[in-house]
C-alpha cells in the first residue's frame, strides 16, 4: 500500500490532539500527509510540521473549504485520498480497512462506519446520531441507497474524487460526496471503524447551536442536490 495514498486531515484550533493523531498515522501507508489549517489561532500548524505533516492553510472556515485546499495541494499520480479528522476521535490504523477495498479493485468510496463499528460511550451525542439518522434516511428514499453513516473518516479513489467536483465549503461536505457517489455511480462500501472521544472541546457536537446549524446544512445539501438532478 506504500506511496499510494495521501492522507488529509483538516484541523482548527486543535494544539491538544494533533500530534497525537499524527504520531498513530500508519506513514506506510501513505506518500504524504496534509494538515489543512483551517485558521487556527494556536500552535496547531506548528505542531502538525514538527511531526511530518506538510500544512496548507485556508483562512475562510468552513470544513469544506479545508477539504478543498488540501486537495488542491495533492501529488500526482497517487491512487487514493483519506480524509480523517484531527481530534483523534478516529483510529488511525484503521485507514488500512478503508483503502483495501480500493486496492483490490472493489470500491471507489469506502465511508468508515461509526455505526457499524464501535463507538466509545459519550464518543457520540444524541443529537449527533439523530441527525446521522435523518440524513442516511433522506438519502434511502431518495436514491435507494442505505448509508449507516455519514463519517468524516473515508477513502476515495483519486480519479473518482476529481469526477464528483466536490464544491461544498462547510459541513455539507460528507453528504455531497455520499450523493454525488451514487449519481456518478461510484461502488461505495462502508466498512466498520471505532470511535473515540475526542480530545479537546469539539466546535460542532459539544455546541448545541453550532450542532443545529451544522445540521440544517447537512439537509439542505441534501435537498439541493437532489434538487438539481
Amino acid at each position: 500500500m506504500a506511496n499510494r495514498a495521501v492522507l488529509i486531515i483538516p484541523a482548527l484550533d486543535e494544539e491538544p490532539a494533533i500530534g497525537q493523531t499524527l504520531d498513530g498515522v500508519p506513514r506506510d501507508l501513505y506518500r504524504e500527509i496534509i494538515v489543512a489549517d483551517n485558521g487556527s489561532r494556536d500552535r496547531t500548524a506548528e505542531i502538525a510540521r514538527a511531526h511530518g505533516a506538510t500544512v496548507v492553510t485556508e483562512r475562510q472556515r468552513g470544513y469544506g473549504a479545508a477539504c478543498l485546499r488540501a486537495i488542491a495541494a495533492l501529488p500526482k499520480s497517487i491512487e487514493a485520498v483519506v480524509f480523517m479528522d484531527a481530534d483523534a476521535s478516529d483510529d488511525p490504523a484503521e485507514a488500512a480497512r478503508l483503502l483495501e477495498p480500493i486496492y483490490q479493485g472493489r470500491a471507489d468510496l469506502v465511508i468508515g462506519s461509526r455505526t457499524l463499528g464501535k463507538a466509545e460511550k459519550g464518543a457520540l451525542e444524541p443529537h449527533q446520531v439523530l441527525g446521522n439518522r435523518l440524513a442516511t434516511g433522506i438519502i434511502r428514499a431518495c436514491y435507494g441507497h442505505r448509508y449507516t453513516d455519514l463519517g468524516p473518516f473515508r477513502a476515495i479513489r483519486a480519479e473518482a474524487l476529481q469526477r464528483l467536483a466536490m464544491r461544498d465549503r462547510n459541513y455539507g461536505w460528507t453528504i455531497e460526496m455520499q450523493i454525488k457517489a451514487l449519481r456518478h455511480k461510484l461502488r461505495v462500501v462502508e466498512v466498520p471503524v471505532s470511535y473515540r472521544r475526542r480530545v479537546g472541546v469539539s466546535k460542532i457536537s459539544g455546541n448545541w447551536r453550532a450542532s443545529i446549524a451544522a445540521g440544517v446544512k447537512i439537509i439542505w445539501t441534501a435537498f439541493r442536490l437532489m434538487a438539481a438532478r
